[in-house]
């Protein structure tokens, strides 16, 4: 399991930098539109969409959107900043579960919910490629969101506890999540004071606030999956699972990095 686990991570890391530093604007937005459309093909499932027909309509609206928003890309920072409300609405009732468990448990909510978060990540993600030293924000986005989930996957393993978060993924801990911070820190804050592109303790703020969304992103979909009754999102990457449980940490981090960088 950790060796596919290895193996799937480092092929999806080369297909990422890859398509970040080489493919024009218009493939990379196409590329990672398709890997968003499978994201949220396995979204479908929260929304009670059972079968292929089903979800398959849920994907197009999903494009449709997609579509859409290309046309309306002045209002894109105003519907980033909903997104990140939205986001933190999801954080609160983490803390907060079982009290709004039942919000999510209403179909037509748990679909639209899918459709703005993943449109948001996808529109933060066009938006940072073009921004200025946008490749290397969305390198360091990508570094972040592993070094917190390799660092507390480790360390859970190894010096894990303490719950953290036991009413909705009682496998995850809060040495893991101390881990990966401190993980996130160590790799993040270099980089950026290095590169120049920040002062220490304004990295050090950065990398904190981006690595705690990142495992609130994580736990978010545990959470959706409790609610709905989902085991796994899906079965696609071998060792992760769904696509879902690879991106979910990403998916909550790009509109609040958009949000503090751009």
């Amino acid at each position: 399991m950790l060796r596919n686990r290895i193996y799937t991570a480092l092929g999806l890391a080369g297909l990422t930098v890859a398509t970040i530093f080489l493919a024009p604007l218009w493939l990379f937005a196409i590329i990672f539109a398709a890997a968003a459309s499978v994201g949220v093909h396995e979204w479908a499932a929260f929304a009670g969409l059972t079968s292929t027909k089903q979800r398959l309509a849920y994907v197009a609206g999903w494009l449709l959107l997609v579509g859409m928003s290309l046309t309306q890309q002045t209002l894109w920072p105003q519907f980033l900043e909903l997104a990140c409300l939205m986001w933190l609405f999801g954080f609160a009732s983490i803390l907060l579960h079982p009290m709004f468990s039942v919000f999510y448990q209403n179909r037509w909510v748990a679909g639209v919910l899918g459709w703005v978060l993943m449109l948001s990540a996808w529109i933060s993600l066009v938006t940072l490629f073009q921004a200025e030293h946008g490749k290397l924000w969305l390198l360091w986005l990508f570094v972040l969101t592993t070094a917190t989930d390799v660092g507390a996957f480790f360390v859970g393993r190894a010096y894990g506890q303490h719950p953290l978060a036991i009413n909705v993924s009682p496998g995850k801990t809060r040495e893991g999540a101390a881990g990966g911070m401190c993980l996130a820190l160590i790799i993040c804050v270099g980089a950026l004071v290095y590169s120049g592109g920040m002062g220490l303790y304004a990295a050090i703020g950065l990398t904190i606030t981006m690595s705690v969304v990142s495992i609130f992103g994580d736990l978010f979909e545990s959470l959706l999956k409790r609610v709905s009754g989902v085991k796994d999102s899906g079965d696609i990457l071998p060792g992760h699972g769904g696509v879902l449980d690879r991106i979910d940490s990403i998916v909550a981090v790009l509109p609040f990095l958009v949000w503090s960088i751009v």
